[in-house]
């Protein structure tokens, strides 16, 4: 049975809403992280820290999360929104990151900030790149702005 759950919820998010669907949760995931065990005085995230405690910066990368999840059952077209927010936690990060490494204070920031920028941004401006090719057919009707 939950192999049937999971096809179906596939097949209803297809692709493109399956990708935002484990991004989000993901993302909610590690901002929870931060909270559940927090770091004292996290190295290279000083540009966020003397701002805010960590726990404050948490909160980013869940609502990003609960935003993308939530996006991943919109239609192509208007998930957008999704692949967007989904951008601003890891840039954040990586921003850190790059102003330590400018500082002097993490020298190996500037890798943690490329680890983010590829593995993080890039996949995601790729995916949202990516056409869906198992999109339902709407109704002719529809198609032109009526209702069927």
């Amino acid at each position: 049975m939950p192999c049937r759950a999971a096809r179906r919820l596939h097949e209803a998010l297809g692709r493109r809403g399956t990708f935002l669907l484990i991004l989000g949760v993901g993302k909610a995931c590690w901002g929870v992280g931060f909270i559940v065990t927090p770091q004292s005085n996290p190295q290279g995230l000083e540009l966020l820290t003397d701002h805010a405690p960590l726990h404050c910066w948490a909160w980013l990368w869940i609502l990003a999360g609960l935003v993308t999840i939530f996006c991943a059952f919109l239609r192509v077209g208007r998930d957008g929104v999704g692949f967007a927010v989904a951008l601003i936690p890891p840039t954040v990060w990586a921003t850190a990151y790059l102003s330590a490494v400018i500082a002097g204070t993490f020298p190996r920031g500037g890798f943690v900030a490329i680890w983010y920028l590829t593995s993080h941004v890039g996949v995601i401006l790729w995916a949202a790149t990516v056409p869906e090719h198992s999109v339902p057919h709407l109704p002719r009707a529809t198609r032109r702005g009526k209702a069927p």
